[in-house]
């Protein structure tokens, strides 16, 4: 598949690592040339300096003959302009544009067929935002995300020294998930994943995840020792895009606090959060923090657009004694400075953006993508078709489906309700199957089984 990415900066250059690992042909326009010279030295990838937005600038990147098009340059205005030139001009390519700013998202009128032509449009902003809100609804879960229209949640937690989990074997878990259609789909150990059957032995700092239907998340947690009090005071560090959503989101049934640096931007969102007290200070202050009463916060979101300052924050706010920090990272590479810290959670944007482009990138019929363990595992839905022209799932047992053993049934959803996974089950046309894939190289076994008619 030929993908022209819009944009080498942070969320464009890990799209482009992503998709250059799985053998598709990538080209990458910036203006920014030293940005593509550091791209071009790891990844066998094509670029071209200059305008994204200028036509001349997408012939030279080949746009004819392009598949797809991803715009995530850093100005909202351009992923636009672009998507709407090359639908304009030469229509065949599927255009995914990254929009960031409220003011456009929320007149989605805009983006009709007699407005702004773009097919997709995501806003990384508001999906990490929505994952932040879930961690904090569901306390003691380590990521948590939604598929077949959130009837059912993937979620992880981690296997506590003295936990419930810690020493037991999968089997042993079973008449404590309430559920059939609950299931651990993946252990993964210092990284690396561990098989998944009935004799694994959960083991101390284990991240095990489960799928399960929505409803019956709570209850999990509670029958497994994990799920922790209610989250009631909540601190932003950063009141940036992610950080006024997340007020907003969670204002008028939680304590918000936020603290932020530019003195416009708290003018700015001060008048648009009713309940949430705004400050004006430094997150990395100990005495501002101090002062707010950081002892008595529940949960502290380190989410400015400076890495270091959210480490530092999250560190600090975790050692003066708020129960639990998070850390928003857009390097991944920094992940491994939290290992001396406190820090509870960490927060991967490019992950999490990644994800909701991967399911219009997958060659078979899927609905929604997670992108998992950074990047190298994926949870998948996929949807089944009878094609007779090639493989299909449709009409076979489960028993009878060669997926490799790095592939894990997690559920099934039929006319919108969750069945029952068993070796003898019998797949149905438009079934949608939840699937955890332990590595990026068993996708291609998946996209062959579910191939769009």
């Amino acid at each position: 598949m030929k993908i022209l990415i819009l944009g080498a900066g942070v969320t464009g250059s890990s799209v482009a690592s992503a998709l250059a690992s799985e053998e598709n042909d990538i080209v990458v326009i910036d203006i920014k040339a030293h940005l593509l010279a550091a791209l071009k030295e790891r990844l066998d990838i094509g670029t071209v300096v200059g305008n994204a937005a200028h036509p001349n600038i997408l012939e030279q990147a080949g746009i004819e003959n392009t598949d797809i098009v991803i715009a995530a340059t850093d100005r909202d205005s351009t992923n636009m302009l672009a998507c709407h030139i090359i639908k304009t001009l030469y229509k065949k390519p599927k255009t995914i544009a990254r929009i960031r700013a409220m003011d456009y998202l929320t007149h989605p009128q805009l983006f009709q067929p007699n407005g702004i032509a773009i097919d997709i449009v995501i806003s990384p902003e508001q999906i990490v935002m929505e994952g932040i809100r879930n961690l904090i609804k569901y306390p003691g879960v380590l990521h948590i995300s939604s598929f077949a229209d959130d009837l059912v949640r993937l979620f992880s937690v981690k296997a506590a020294a003295k936990g419930f989990l810690t020493g037991r074997k999968i089997k042993t878990l079973k008449q404590h998930l309430l559920s059939e259609k609950t299931r651990v789909v993946a252990i993964f150990r210092k990284g690396h994943a561990v098989a998944v059957n009935g004799e694994a032995i959960i083991k101390e700092g284990d991240e095990v995840f489960f799928v399960s239907p929505r409803d019956k998340i709570r209850k999990i947690l509670t029958e497994l020792c994990i799920l922790e009090a209610p989250i009631k005071r909540v601190m932003i560090a950063g009141g940036g895009h992610v950080g006024k959503r997340l007020a907003m989101a969670l204002e008028n049934t939680h304590h918000i606090k936020i603290i932020e640096k530019n003195i416009e931007r708290v003018r700015k969102i001060a008048n648009e959060l009713e309940k949430t007290v705004v400050l004006h200070g430094d997150c990395t202050d100990e005495s501002l923090l101090i002062d707010e009463v950081i002892d008595k916060t529940d949960f502290f979101c380190a989410i400015t657009d400076n890495d270091s300052a959210n480490i530092i924050a999250a560190a600090l706010a975790k050692q003066l004694g708020a129960k639990k920090s998070i850390c928003l990272l857009n390097n991944s590479t920094y992940i491994k400075l939290l290992k001396q810290t406190d820090i509870d959670l960490v927060v991967l944007p490019n992950q999490d953006t990644l994800g909701s482009i991967l399911k219009h990138v997958r060659k078979g019929d899927v609905a929604r993508v997670s992108s998992l363990c950074g990047g190298s595992a994926e949870a998948i839905e996929a949807v089944a078709h009878k094609d007779e022209q090639s493989l299909s799932v449709v009409g076979l047992r489960v028993d009878q489906i060669e997926l490799p053993e790095g592939v894990v049934l997690g559920a099934l959803i039929r006319n919108r309700e969750i069945m029952p996974i068993h070796h003898h089950t019998i797949f149905e046309e438009d079934d949608h199957i939840v699937m955890f894939a332990l590595d990026k190289k068993y996708i291609k076994n998946i996209e062959s089984y579910f191939q769009r008619i």
